[in-house]
């Protein structure tokens, strides 16, 4: 399980370390993907092929929602490994989407990583509001 938050920075050619802890769960290559809420995921291998498995099983030739679900994350995505020096690259198509520039975030969540530009993620992860947390967890019967 993908737990913890990191900061790191891309270089000029889009490279990106994996934190050593990432790493050592996602094994030789993995997968990243446009995410939901304008970030990246990453996911291991199995667990990718388990989330493109219930993609193809719905019936896309029949279901406009389906075909568009399957091109989001399948059109941009794309198998990973990192170098010598624990960096993957990013794809301009990627970082695009993303808006990925300079200043990054990692961020574990469970069965997989989401990259986030940094300004989003502190913009969109807002916790000034507990209360409204509390009760979505109530919500959740958590």
């Amino acid at each position: 399980m993908f737990m913890s938050e990191y900061n790191h920075t891309l270089d000029a050619k889009g490279r990106l370390i994996i934190p050593l802890k990432f790493r050592e769960q996602l094994g030789e290559s993995f997968m990243i993907s446009r995410g939901l809420d304008h970030c990246l995921f990453i996911y291991p291998m199995d667990e990718w092929n388990e989330f493109i498995q219930k993609l193809l099983n719905i019936p896309q030739l029949s279901n406009p929602n389906a075909r568009k679900l399957a091109r989001f994350f399948m059109a941009g995505s794309s198998e990973c490994e990192v170098d010598k020096q624990g960096r993957i690259l990013i794809s301009p198509v990627l970082r695009e989407f993303a808006g990925l520039n300079k200043d990054v975030v990692l961020a574990g969540v469970g069965s997989r990583i989401e990259i986030w530009d940094k300004a989003a993620w502190q913009e969109y992860n807002d916790y000034d509001d507990v209360e409204s947390l509390a009760k979505t967890l109530e919500a959740f019967n958590i």
